[in-house]
């Protein structure tokens, strides 16, 4: 499979600049019968005894601004993996003249180049290591996608209803519809939520470069899957409840923890790539919005969706939905040959 093969027009207009208020007023695309619905109104498409399934992780202020000791020269990184304690994976810009041994101030944080830059990615050391994640908090900002030049009315409009566990460089977007409203409708229905976590990192912002999808080389994120919330899912497989992803990055984490008989505790990376071919274990449907082209998520939409993703984002334009991280979103159930 060829990059170009999921390509397509995506007009600069059609990609939303603003967030919508209340977040449950976006539109919900409905590929099976080309209407869309209010987001708000959900949970009439789903069934007593499905199971919905988002991710909790928050975003960390990652967007981190400094000057060169040596130099004086301005720095920006955006940290994009915690590697262990003292390690970090971060872009950095400008990136070409990062060696290792030089160091960076960012208020009350130093960083020092460990490795890189390779592709505009560094490994630095961020001092001092305790409590370093409260002075990210405060040092830092938001990382907002590059795409998106408007104004949100604050930072937590980037973050879910649903995040709690600090640790990504950019939010899981289908959850932003989400309010108090849509989740009492949701457990009105019979539907009962479970809870995984995937840190978003590095490919969200790498696009494939390659000609080849099957070339594409997928940065590895952290995934957690507790015992009891596998077993949440599991019953309500066994129950013949659907099980429903809210999002790619929750996609990848419950395939990643799939087994032959169901979806397994983890802990630890996945560097799954879902392309064509690819036949869902646990996943029966899935809420995303839309994505841009020639990327992974893209692919990943294409695999479970089939050939009739095409015509879903043609007429997903043509409709004035909204794409990207703030716009619109859509629902569908897997396809299986």
């Amino acid at each position: 499979m060829r990059v170009d093969d999921f390509d397509y027009d995506l007009p600069p207009d059609r990609v939303a600049q603003a967030a919508i208020e209340p977040r449950h007023d976006a539109r919900l695309f409905l590929p099976s019968t080309g209407r869309d619905i209010p987001f708000r109104d959900l949970a009439t498409l789903l069934r007593p005894g499905d199971c919905l399934v988002v991710n909790t992780t928050r975003v960390r202020h990652a967007r981190i601004r400094g000057t060169r000791s040596d130099t004086g020269g301005a720095v920006e990184f955006l940290l994009t993996r915690r590697v262990d304690e003292e390690r970090w994976e971060a872009m950095a810009r400008p990136s070409r003249r990062l060696r290792p041994g030089v160091t960076v101030d960012i208020g009350r944080l130093v960083a020092a180049i460990l490795d890189g830059p390779a592709d505009g990615v560094v490994t630095i050391s961020l001092t001092p290591v305790d409590h370093v994640e409260d002075v990210i908090a405060a040092e830092g900002e938001i990382p907002l996608p590059p795409y998106f030049t408007g104004l949100l009315p604050d930072a937590d409009r980037y973050q879910s209803i649903f995040a709690r566990s600090v640790g990504s460089a950019a939010a899981p977007t289908a959850s932003l519809h989400f309010t108090e409203d849509v989740v009492a409708s949701v457990l009105d229905a019979g539907v009962e939520i479970a809870e995984v976590e995937l840190q978003v990192g590095l490919d969200t912002f790498r696009p494939m470069t390659v000609r080849d999808v099957d070339d594409h080389v997928m940065h590895s994120e952290r995934v957690v899957v507790t015992a009891a919330e596998a077993d949440r899912v599991n019953r309500r497989r066994a129950d013949g409840g659907r099980v429903i992803a809210v999002g790619t990055t929750v996609v990848r984490t419950l395939e990643s923890a799939a087994t032959e008989t169901g979806l397994a505790p983890m802990e630890g990376a996945t560097d799954l790539f879902i392309t064509p071919g690819y036949r869902a274990r646990i996943v029966d449907a899935v809420i995303t919005n839309f994505h841009a082209p020639r990327t992974t998520l893209l692919v990943l939409i294409a695999a479970l969706l089939g050939d009739s993703w095409r015509e879903t984002y043609r007429t997903a334009v043509e409709r004035d939905l909204r794409f990207l991280s703030f716009g619109d979103a859509m629902f569908f159930e897997v396809h299986r040959d």
